[in-house]
């Protein structure tokens, strides 16, 4: 269950009550009009996805890919422990057909692809900053900052329906019935639909904690964080120059300044398609860098997902969880039972260990510590769950 007010860490800092959904199961959609590169950025990663063996008992469809979420911490763990298993983090990824204008209203299947929107938790907004006379463009011209308000609108407009016919429910369960909770719920969703009217996303509001509670069972398209991902040609990609970037930033500053990751698809597309060497060798004598690693590292940020680490000679795991998890929780993550019966975390910072070379060394500065059910769990955490075995587990 959600923590009904902001969680506090161990220094006592309040942290603000988060937007979305209170799962370590998240994932983000790539969104963004027709012929922009999404599906050529889809089909890019989906050659860097973990086979789907590796999940039994789970069917990824031909859109949907898991992607290994690169981390250097992770792989000096390995080196370290050289243990028998080794589980990286992972990040879900969503190809959404493009939207068109027009799509809350149904416009090119605009509901359908509106609905897949609403499934995912966050979205990577590709927009077109390239211009090539053999791909068409939906509105015959190239202009990024023009999809930019032309995704944003549909996706509040979408919102606003919803809320529209929320409202309108909770008045008539309101005349049937005196619940207190109605009435607060109503409240907050008449808040939210002048906050829509007034053109601005949900995400953009500063919420209180109350208020987030109910608009996380709403699953808003315009509460969703975002990540915009600029498609360029390579040559401006590697020049780090580009005549819409600057509108683009421009816009998105006024709009919260999310962030904006440009990237070049064709170079993408390309260096994965080589083999590893001769792709080092062309980003090398090209002086180019994937910008692949920090789009999924960004992405999975995005969406409130960290990860802490299990580590031995048999294993070296992550276990991804969402932000402002507490200890208990996060055993939880592993197994049900580990949760019941939680006693006490057992925590290393992976600095201090990568420091001091050791678990005992670690011990011997006195940087184990042990941490109780109020702890909350912080991204890279090394942890040894101690729990009941009486629980229903074993220790």
């Amino acid at each position: 269950m959600p923590p009904k007010a902001a969680a506090k860490s161990k220094e006592g800092i309040t942290e603000r009550p988060i937007l979305g959904r209170f799962s370590s199961h998240l994932k983000i959609g790539i969104v963004g009009l027709p012929n922009v590169g999404k599906s050529t950025l889809f089909n890019t990663l989906t050659k860097l996805s973990i086979p789907a063996e590796n999940f039994p008992f789970c069917t990824i469809e031909p859109n949907e890919a898991r992607i290994i979420v690169p981390d250097e911490r992770f792989d000096w763990l390995c080196q370290l422990y050289k243990p028998k298993s080794e589980v990286s983090a992972f990040l879900e990824i969503h190809d959404i057909a493009g939207l068109v204008r027009g799509a809350h209203q149904g416009q090119g299947l605009g509901n359908n692809f509106l609905s897949h929107i609403r499934a995912v938790d966050g979205i990577f907004h590709v927009l077109r900053a390239f211009e090539d006379p053999d791909i068409i463009h939906v509105d015959d011209s190239v202009d990024p900052v023009r999809d930019l308000d032309v995704i944003t609108e549909e996706l509040r407009l979408k919102d606003l329906e919803f809320m529209e016919r929320k409202v309108e429910d909770l008045e008539k369960s309101m005349k049937r019935s005196n619940d207190k909770q109605l009435k607060t719920e109503h409240e907050c969703c008449q808040k939210v639909k002048a906050w829509l009217n007034d053109g601005k996303d949900v995400r953009l509001g500063d919420w209180k904690a109350a208020d987030i509670e109910i608009l996380n069972t709403l699953q808003l398209l315009t509460s969703k964080p975002v990540v915009y991902l600029v498609n360029m040609n390579e040559k401006d990609y590697q020049r780090k120059k580009n005549k819409f970037l600057p509108k683009i930033h421009a816009w998105v500053q006024e709009h919260r300044g999310d962030p904006i990751i440009p990237f070049s698809c064709i170079l993408e597309k390309n260096l994965v398609d080589m083999p590893l060497d001769e792709a080092k060798k062309y980003c090398e004598e090209n002086k180019v860098q994937s910008a692949i690693p920090k789009i999924i590292k960004t992405g999975f940020s995005a969406i409130n997902l960290i990860y802490f680490f299990t580590a031995g000679p048999d294993e070296v795991k992550c276990w991804q969880i969402r932000r402002q998890t507490k200890a208990p929780q996060a055993a939880g993550a592993i197994h049900s039972d580990m949760e019941r019966g939680f006693i006490c975390a057992e925590v290393m910072k992976f600095d201090d260990l990568k420091d001091l070379g050791s678990e005992s060394a670690v011990k011997a500065a006195g940087k184990y510590r042990q941490e109780g059910k109020t702890y909350v769990v912080q991204d890279g955490d090394i942890i040894f769950f101690k729990f009941n075995v009486s629980a229903g587990g074993k220790k």
